[in-house]
């Protein structure tokens, strides 16, 4: 149990601490897109290291994932996809997609549907997590952190710093990709800062890492997913006997070590197969699973698709 000093939750703090290496980043802002009608926008998995993210300025749009449900984003929503999953945006309209036009200007792609009135501006990119892509950390975050902006504390300077990056890229001015950087890694920071700081409490891993026991085990794991692991390599990990840590894995995830391990296996893979173009053979090897067919029928009972299908959304990117 973490202990409180003055109302503080010191477990918290010391795994807002261990995360701050999280808050070093390097956003790169590739497209400012003015879409109407009826669109659809495929972004390609961005490979390991790289994050993705959408900043919704005016209008709203969905984005859709294989073997995930699709997730709304209406103006003033900010989306990071920490894995750079494969993806779709497209309109909230439906019907035949209409043509989409590139321009370059100071760096930034412009892009816009060719016929009807733009209702949707969005600004796409990357992110670069400063710190290795093997980082457990890293991955521990979720599939999506998504910071609606009506419903923060911190609502105002979400929006002049959304502002200043639109007037920027807007104007056209030389230096702008350059600055609006700078306010994209200080949005970035204030979302990922307010993100850490009210982690859900029902995230089952970053609720182990909270513990002192349960997170050793844990990262022992993301180091090494390919390992025959054992109840008792885990208890030997955790300096403890295994009752001892088959209840504290129930109390903080809900679930026996075992079952844990087999959920982060398949949490990995889903997100490497949606982040990169690594063959499905070498993710299979790696995250432990003896063949490409083993993980494949894993994987359709867990998502309800095939691992192929989870790449889908990088075709025609």
């Amino acid at each position: 149990m973490s202990k409180r000093i003055k109302g503080v939750d010191t477990g918290a703090t010391e795994l807002l601490n261990a995360m701050v290496p999280l808050l070093k980043i390097k956003p790169v802002i590739e497209d400012f897109c003015r879409f109407g009608g009826s669109w659809a926008s495929p972004h390609a998995p961005n490979g390991r290291g790289w994050a993705q993210f959408h900043i919704v300025t005016r209008g709203s749009c969905r984005v859709e994932r294989p073997g995930m449900g699709a997730l709304k984003l209406e103006a003033g929503d900010i989306l990071l996809l920490p894995h750079g999953d494969g993806h779709v945006v497209r309109s909230r309209k439906t019907g035949a997609a209409a043509p989409i036009s590139t321009q370059f200007r100071n760096g930034i792609r412009q892009r816009a549907t060719q016929d009807g009135r733009a209702d949707t501006e969005l600004l796409c990119g990357r992110l670069l997590f400063e710190v290795s892509e093997e980082n457990p950390l890293v991955a521990a975050l979720p599939d999506e952190i998504v910071i609606r902006t009506a419903d923060t504390p911190t609502l105002e300077r979400f929006h002049q710093l959304l502002t200043a990056i639109r007037d920027e890229l807007d104007g056209g001015k030389a230096g702008a990709e350059i600055i609006a950087a700078d306010f994209a890694r200080a949005l970035f920071v204030m979302m990922l800062r307010d993100h850490l700081a009210e982690y859900p409490a029902e995230d089952e891993t970053v609720s182990l890492l909270r513990d002192r026991t349960t997170s050793r085990v844990v990262l022992a794991l993301l180091d090494d997913l390919a390992r025959d692991w054992t109840l008792d390599a885990m208890a030997a990990q955790a300096v403890a006997s295994r009752a001892t840590l088959v209840r504290a894995f129930r109390k903080h995830a809900g679930a026996a070590p075992m079952t844990f391990l087999s959920n982060l296996r398949l949490a990995t893979a889903r997100k490497r197969l949606a982040g990169t173009a690594d063959p499905i053979a070498k993710i299979a090897g790696e995250v432990g699973y003896a063949s490409e067919g083993a993980l494949s029928k894993a994987i359709l009972r867990k998502y309800g698709v095939r691992p192929g299908a989870l790449r889908v959304a990088s075709a025609g990117s």
